[in-house]
């Protein structure tokens, strides 16, 4: 997929991506071993999908997804992060690139994938953001154009990371997981409780959702 990419003219946020303003922090190690992590589980699949998610909101599931597609690009991936989360978007202002077009302009067919994405600063790193909010969002999400969007993307990168809402609030984050090969669930030290963690396990497994990893946020 040639896309004719946007140039991303503000500055990144630097406190948000450790993994870009700081590569060598541990912080940033603890991401290429994640990366690592994920190649290894998926190296027999042909699909690079993961649905990055969390058992609720404000677990700073967003900030990890960011750094991870960071780290992976930085590895030499081609790879493009997909702000799915319609609800509360986010990645738009971590990146401080404009919330245009975005991925309901591209599935509501005003713009394509082309137009809408954009190129970060960083070598390697496509951002597809959220679009413009929709009342139909959980439809448009689980509909089979989302899905053939998917699989178009996976041929053309070597991941794509889908940020996506809290899975336990929001039923588009199921349909979106059974699209992915692997789910990555975000946890907050000492804020996610054990029973939210089981009840995201039991939602994901009755999804068929296949789950990869945790990663526990310390902050």
């Amino acid at each position: 997929m040639a896309a004719n990419k946007r140039s991303q003219g503000a500055a990144l946020k630097k406190q948000s991506l450790v993994t870009y303003s700081n590569p060598n922090s541990v912080i940033s190690d603890q991401f290429r071993t994640i990366r690592a992590n994920l190649h290894f589980l998926t190296k027999e699949s042909t699909s690079k999908l993961f649905l990055i998610t969390s058992p609720k909101e404000g677990e700073g599931k967003s900030t990890m997804a960011a750094n991870l597609a960071v780290s992976m690009a930085r590895q030499k991936d081609k790879v493009l992060l997909i702000d799915a989360n319609l609800r509360e978007p986010v990645i738009h202002d971590i990146f401080n690139i404009q919330n245009t077009g975005g991925l309901t302009g591209v599935l509501e067919n005003e713009v394509t994938f082309e137009e809408a994405v954009y190129q970060t600063r960083i070598e390697n790193l496509d951002i597809l953001t959220s679009g413009a909010a929709l009342s139909n969002f959980v439809e448009l999400l689980g509909n089979e154009k989302m899905e053939s969007l998917l699989t178009r993307f996976a041929a053309c990168y070597d991941a794509v990371l889908i940020d996506s809402p809290a899975v336990l609030t929001s039923p588009e984050t199921r349909v979106l997981s059974t699209y992915c090969e692997g789910v990555v669930l975000i946890l907050k030290r000492g804020k996610t409780e054990i029973e939210k963690i089981e009840e995201a396990k039991r939602v994901l497994d009755i999804a068929e959702a296949k789950l990869v990893g945790v990663i526990v946020n310390e902050k």
